[in-house]
C-alpha cells in the first residue's frame, strides 16, 4: 500500500513538475518595419504567438501536440479576403518547418526561394499561382519568413489552458472575413482584442501620442505597464534577430506622433509653417510617446528547438556574440 501511495505521489510530483515546465504563454510580437512601405509607415506590425496552440490548418486551430511550438496569429489585407491566418512558429519566422533548415545567413534571392518553396508546399489553396505560373505578388510574403526582413520583440504574459479552449473555440466559429482598415481595425487591433481577452483592459489606444490610433508599440507600452501592475501576469521579453545577410536592416518602431516628430521631411516644413502644431506634436512625443523594448530581454536560439521566452531558448554569449542589447535601437 505505501509503495502504491508513492507512486501516486511521484506521479502527482511529476505532473505537477511538467504543468510548472510549460507554462502556457500568449505573446505580442512587436515587428520593425522594413522595405518600401515600412519607410512610409514605420508603426511595424503585430501579432500574436500562443504557444500551446497549433494550427490545423492556416484558418482552424487546434491544441498543440508533443514538440510542437505553437503559432502566430495576425490580421492582414488582401490575402484571399480572411480576417485573420494562422501560421506555425518556425515557418512564419523562418520560412522552414525545422529549425535545422534555418540558413545561417540570407540573401534576397535566397528568401524568394524560400517562401516560394513553403508556399508551393503548404499554402497553394491560400496562394496560389499568378496565372503566368510566376510567383505572385502581394502581402502574402508576410505570412512566413518574418525574420529574414526584420527583428521582433516579443511581450509574453501566462495564460490557462481553459482561457486557450475558449480562444480556439471562438476563432474556429465565427466568420473570417477581412473588414481590415489601417486607421481603426488594423494588425494591433486585432493583438488588442487576444491581449484583452486574456487580461480585461490590459490594452489601451492613446490618444495623444498616436492620435487615436491602436499601434504595435502602444500595445507593448500597455502590456508592460498593465504587467508591472500586475505581477500575476508573469511578463517575460525577448527579442528574435533578423537573420545575418545581404538583406536590408529593419528601422526601430516608432508611434504616430514619434514618426513624425523624428522625420526632417515632415518635421522641419511643419516647424516652418506651424511652429505651434511643431512643439505641440514634440510635447505630447517627451511627455507620453516614448518607450522602447527591454535590451536585456532573452535573446531566441531556434537551435534550442524551444519556444521564445523560456529559460533555455537562449545561450549565453560568448566573446564576440551578440546580446540583446546589441539589438536594441533607442
Amino acid at each position: 500500500m505505501r509503495r502504491v501511495l508513492g507512486i501516486l505521489m511521484a506521479l502527482g510530483w511529476l505532473a505537477g513538475a511538467s504543468c510548472a515546465l510549460a507554462r502556457a504563454d500568449a505573446a505580442l510580437l512587436v515587428e520593425e518595419p522594413f522595405g518600401e512601405f515600412g519607410a512610409m509607415n514605420p508603426t511595424g506590425h503585430a501579432a500574436i504567438y500562443l504557444n500551446h496552440i497549433c494550427a490545423e490548418t492556416p484558418t482552424q486551430l487546434r491544441p498543440c501536440r508533443e514538440g510542437e511550438a505553437g503559432v502566430v496569429l495576425s490580421r492582414y489585407h488582401r490575402i484571399d479576403g480572411y480576417d485573420w491566418l494562422a501560421i506555425p512558429l518556425i515557418p512564419y519566422l523562418y520560412a522552414v518547418d525545422d529549425p535545422s533548415q534555418i540558413p545561417a545567413t540570407a540573401t534576397p534571392r535566397l528568401e524568394l526561394k524560400m517562401r516560394d518553396t513553403y508556399r508551393r508546399n503548404h499554402l497553394m489553396d491560400l496562394v496560389p499561382d499568378d496565372p503566368r505560373h510566376e510567383i505572385p505578388k502581394g502581402e502574402w510574403i508576410e505570412l512566413v519568413g518574418a525574420s529574414y526582413d526584420r527583428h521582433i520583440w516579443g511581450f509574453a504574459v501566462s495564460t490557462t489552458s481553459e482561457q486557450d479552449t475558449t480562444l480556439m473555440d471562438r476563432f474556429n466559429r465565427r466568420a473570417n472575413i477581412s473588414h481590415f482598415n489601417l486607421f481603426f481595425n488594423n494588425c494591433a487591433n486585432f493583438s488588442e482584442k487576444v491581449l484583452n481577452f486574456y487580461y480585461p483592459h490590459s490594452i489601451h489606444r492613446n490618444f495623444i501620442a498616436d492620435a487615436g490610433m491602436m499601434t504595435p508599440k502602444q500595445a507593448a507600452k500597455s502590456l508592460v505597464k498593465f504587467s508591472r501592475r500586475h505581477p500575476e501576469a508573469e511578463m517575460r521579453t525577448f527579442v528574435i534577430p533578423q537573420v545575418p545577410g545581404t538583406i536590408a536592416r529593419s528601422k526601430p518602431v516608432d508611434g504616430v506622433v514619434e514618426s513624425v516628430v523624428k522625420s526632417k521631411k515632415y518635421v522641419v516644413p511643419l516647424a516652418a509653417l506651424h511652429p505651434f502644431v511643431a512643439g505641440t506634436l514634440v510635447a505630447a512625443y517627451l511627455g507620453d510617446g516614448r518607450f522602447h523594448p527591454d535590451p536585456h530581454a532573452a535573446v531566441y536560439n531556434p537551435a534550442a528547438s524551444m519556444e521564445p521566452g523560456e529559460p533555455g531558448s537562449q545561450e549565453p554569449a560568448s566573446a564576440g556574440e551578440m546580446t540583446a542589447a546589441d539589438y536594441f535601437q533607442p
